[in-house]
């Protein structure tokens, strides 16, 4: 039995110019309920007391720990070429400040 799910499962992937640009984000707050995950991307600028949230996306638990693990290939291919990216935050809140817990 040959396996073609590569040429079965194509898919065409629009990007539409209002957000390709993307948006500058130095902060991402993750919380979750029992059925999904909400990622809120923060723009932090320094010496102003007030961050805004830039993007949001909400996504199941299952697409969450896909993204996990793409972040983790990504990042360990980066730092095969590039090397080891530095993960000091001690400058950086908590990640769950200010935060309700997400409800679904």
């Amino acid at each position: 039995m040959e396996n073609n799910n590569n040429k079965d499962n194509k898919i065409n992937i629009e990007l539409p110019e209002n957000v390709a640009d993307g948006v500058y984000s130095n902060l991402a707050v993750i919380t979750h309920s029992n059925s999904e995950f909400v990622c809120d991307f923060v723009q932090m600028m320094p010496g102003m007391p007030k961050a805004k949230v830039r993007s949001r996306v909400v996504m199941t638990p299952e697409n969450a720990k896909r993204l996990m693990n793409a972040l983790k290939d990504n990042i360990n291919k980066y730092e095969a070429a590039k090397g080891k990216i530095s993960d000091d935050n001690q400058n950086m809140p908590p990640m769950n400040f200010g935060n309700p817990p997400t409800e679904a």
